[in-house]
């Protein structure tokens, strides 16, 4: 009943462009396992997995293989993309699943024509017999003469908008939608609040880097409090040297930029470097000169 109800499915062509996510995606899907296959040997010695590498990434292809491909008929690109794999070879224009045979002949062309063409090297490199040479020589430009077919087969893939992959054409397999899909409707009123919205945001991204944040912030500071609503301890504090206008505790090698407050010369050279037109947070002073305090009043000042 239920492979009968398949059957009837309806074939609904695939956009190019999902058809080339689908492939990235499963690209991003084969690094992510490897990566985190290759994590769990980082407390092994290095290297340990560097002669059995190519053999390695074909059994994890192999596994992916089984329970995408040949479980669903649909790679994991395709399966989130709500598309899978149809056996275009069947005269019926109804949906028919993959075979046997298309499923381990892709298996074959995928998995196995990666491991060849990673092994191959490995195989001949050090073999400097004739034969051998020759059979390296076939292999390389078996290797160049499909590459060179793959581009032809994208090409046409680009102007008919099937078969995405040489592999694909070659077995008989289109991309189809696994449901129909629904024609998505949008109000204007949406689509322009969100062109608006990214719009305003990109204006912020562009901005934000031209303000000078720490300049705002102090004079900010500087209107909140100003000088001469300091209370009679604070200006006691500030006159007398034993507050930084900056970070508030002792001055550590205090010095003055030509104004009566005094700043650690961390703090104030800091602030300078930033922004070349500091001004002081209390009064609003530039930057003159960096001068230190002298060396007697900042003893008078800390035995007082």
């Amino acid at each position: 009943m239920a492979s009968s109800l398949g059957n009837e499915k309806s074939v609904n062509p695939v956009l190019r462009i999902s058809q080339l996510d689908a492939l990235e995606l499963n690209k991003a899907l084969e690094q992510l396992v490897w990566s985190q296959f290759t994590s769990c040997f980082h407390g092994f010695k290095p290297g340990v997995l560097a002669h059995f590498e190519p053999e390695v990434k074909a059994f994890l292809c192999l596994i992916l293989w089984k329970f995408t491909v040949y479980s669903k008929n649909a790679t994991v690109g395709q399966a989130i993309l709500n598309i899978q794999y149809k056996n275009n070879l069947s005269q019926s224009e109804k949906y028919q699943p993959l075979s046997k045979h298309q499923k381990l002949w892709y298996l074959i062309f995928t998995v196995g024509g990666r491991w060849l063409e990673e092994r191959c090297y490995d195989l001949f490199s050090n073999r400097q017999q004739q034969s051998f040479c020759k059979i390296k020589s076939y292999i390389g430009f078996g290797s160049g003469l499909l590459k060179l077919c793959g581009l032809v087969n994208f090409l046409i893939f680009l102007r008919k908008g099937t078969f995405a992959t040489l592999t694909e054409r070659i077995l008989g397999i289109r991309s189809v939608f696994c449901k129909p899909q629904n024609v998505r409707q949008i109000g204007f009123e949406y689509m322009n609040r969100e062109l608006l919205w990214h719009g305003f945001a990109e204006f912020l991204i562009y901005l934000l880097p031209l303000i000078n944040v720490q300049k705002l912030k102090l004079k900010i500071s500087s209107w909140c409090l100003p000088i001469t609503g300091l209370s009679n301890s604070e200006n006691t504090l500030a006159a007398h040297c034993r507050e930084c206008s900056l970070c508030g505790e002792w001055p550590t090698m205090p010095h003055t930029i030509g104004c009566p407050h005094v700043f650690c010369y961390y703090c104030i050279k800091s602030n300078f470097l930033f922004d070349m037109y500091f001004t002081c947070p209390k009064c609003g002073s530039e930057v003159h000169s960096l001068q230190p305090l002298e060396y007697k009043i900042e003893m008078t000042e800390l035995h007082g």
